[in-house]
């Protein structure tokens, strides 16, 4: 099994509270990597796998550690094959062949008789090839009487099976909160300096989520986002923060699992869901601060009746944190080929990870993970996967999940640890349903104050929220059609038409009302 170098994490004591925290990394990480490296290579570790888009910067990290112990180094790519790097003689036995197929490159190094640290780049998208897998297998066995160590350098690394226990994975450090300030500062001062000679305009709440969002870049990825959202027209703005999330969405090829949501609402704009927003608004501090000793909100699931407000709920609490929000479309996972929903899965939550922090909407969740006996398992291994990454992720993705039929959701989803706490939203009361009218009127321009709210909202009792938005609208297409001001009797008349779901499907709703009241917490 491949070992992977890891770093415990500094902490220091406060004397006041005698409280033990984690400290920050130093602002340059990088000084770990090259430590890291060097202990990699004087281990002897055979076979070292480095998953980067960094290759500039990985080579000049062997060629340091390489020059301190006197090791030659060379770097091999398929354009233009084996090469020794700058400042090391070239191997005669290498010297002047063609190597730009791996098969030869790798003859070539087996039959050396020089110590030497290769660096190939994307090399192990080549290792199908028995033989090239056989000559890396022989190069490693062997590295006791003649040290060849071989870096394999790329995006995506893995090593067949029977080469993982002879090898090391390293992981190059991306920049920290601190790294990505310096790197905007530097910007910034080049842009000002610059022909126009003009002072960067930029607003606090928008930098600040900038940066957020650039965490989890590598470092020349994270220059360049800064420095076109800086040269677009010297300012830096929430458009700016809309069009990095939108580039790295594109960048990371989710399209059809994940879509970036850009229109998050605001807790202003949903109604009632008092214990709902006094919960967010208690856990919003822990999860915005990295740094917090306390575990950040893992996410909490929505149960309730259909059109009760439950999907804008989940935009409120990405609007309401300042975060990206992220809709995962499991529907668009499944795949006729067997393996490959459930790549698709590890896939999709390896992209939200990567644009963490963030919220992670499942909207309808018992949809896509209801049993059906038709579909060879897939569904199960699906939830399997599914439950083992919201129990083991370490990155601040907060899910947000909807559920209309509590009967459908397997059991392991419901209990604790998946979920910090299960809310119940059932249809708005009195007040809400009167906050749910002022909302859609002043959305629609109209002055709430003309209407009788509080007759109205005693007319729609048992109307979802959904329902009274399209009362609502139905009311303004018949005053148009009347060439008349939209009043109190045109909306009672359209409430008295619409038949609500708490009607139609009463015995459902009363169900699933009494399944949660001692289950879950009410909204």
């Amino acid at each position: 099994m491949a070992r992977t170098l890891t770093r415990p994490a500094p902490w220091r004591i406060y004397p006041r509270s005698g409280t033990l925290r984690a400290v920050s990394p130093q602002p340059d990480a990088r000084v770990n990597d090259f430590h890291d490296l060097s202990l990699l290579l004087r281990s002897r570790f055979p076979i070292i796998t480095v998953d980067t888009h960094e290759e500039s910067r990985l080579l000049e990290l062997l060629a340091r550690a390489c020059n301190l112990e006197q090791w030659p180094l060379y770097r091999w790519n398929i354009a233009d094959g084996l090469r020794a790097h700058a400042g090391t003689t070239p191997d005669p036995h290498t010297e002047g062949a063609e190597t730009r197929e791996l098969e030869t490159t790798l003859r070539l190094i087996e039959r050396s008789m020089s110590v030497g640290v290769y660096a190939l780049m994307d090399a192990h998208a080549l290792l199908q090839s028995p033989a090239c897998l056989r000559l890396v297998k022989q190069i490693a066995l062997d590295h006791e009487r003649r040290a060849r160590t071989l870096v394999f350098v790329g995006h995506g690394v893995e090593l067949p099976e029977e080469l993982r226990r002879l090898s090391a994975r390293l992981s190059l450090s991306l920049p920290d909160l601190e790294r990505l300030k310096a790197i905007l500062r530097e910007e910034v001062a080049a842009w000002e300096r610059g022909p126009r000679l003009a002072k960067l305009r930029g607003e606090a709440a928008a930098v600040h989520q900038l940066l957020q969002q650039l965490v989890g870049c590598a470092e020349p990825e994270a220059r360049r986002r800064i420095r076109h959202a800086i040269r677009d027209d010297g300012m830096l703005t929430r458009e700016d923060v809309h069009r990095l999330l939108q580039a790295r969405h594109e960048t990371l090829g989710q399209a059809g699992a994940l879509s970036l949501e850009l229109d998050a609402a605001s807790l202003d704009e949903v109604a009632g869901l008092s214990n709902l927003k006094h919960w967010l608004e208690r856990r919003r501090p822990v999860f915005q601060d990295p740094a917090s000793r306390l575990d950040p909100p893992r996410g909490v699931l929505l149960l309730g009746v259909q059109g009760s407000g439950k999907s804008l709920a989940c935009k409120a609490i990405a609007g309401a944190w300042g975060l990206p929000l992220l809709r995962f479309d499991m529907g668009a996972l499944f795949s006729k080929w067997i393996g490959e929903t459930e790549k698709n899965l590890r896939d999709a939550l390896k992209s939200a990870e990567a644009l963490a922090p963030c919220v992670l909407w499942l909207d309808e969740i018992e949809k896509a993970l209801a049993p059906d006996g038709e579909d060879q398992g897939v569904g199960r291994r699906v939830l399997g996967t599914l439950l083992t990454w919201m129990s083991e992720r370490r990155a601040r993705v907060f899910v947000a999940a909807t559920a209309n039929d509590i009967s459908a959701l397997p059991p392991e989803l419901l209990r604790k640890g998946r979920f910090d706490e299960i809310f119940f939203v059932d249809l708005p009361d009195a007040a809400a349903r009167a906050a749910i009218f002022r909302i859609h009127l002043k959305r629609r321009e109209l002055d709430p104050a003309r209407f009788g709210l509080e007759a109205l909202a005693q007319a729609a009792e048992g109307f979802s929220g959904a329902e009274i938005e399209q009362a609502v609208v139905g009311a303004l297409y018949e005053a148009a059609a009347l060439q008349r001001p939209l009043d109190d009797a045109l909306l009672s008349a359209e409430l008295e038409r619409t038949r609500p779901l708490s009607v139609v499907m009463a015995e459902r709703i009363e169900s699933l009302r009494a399944w949660a009241r001692e289950r879950t917490v009410p909204a």
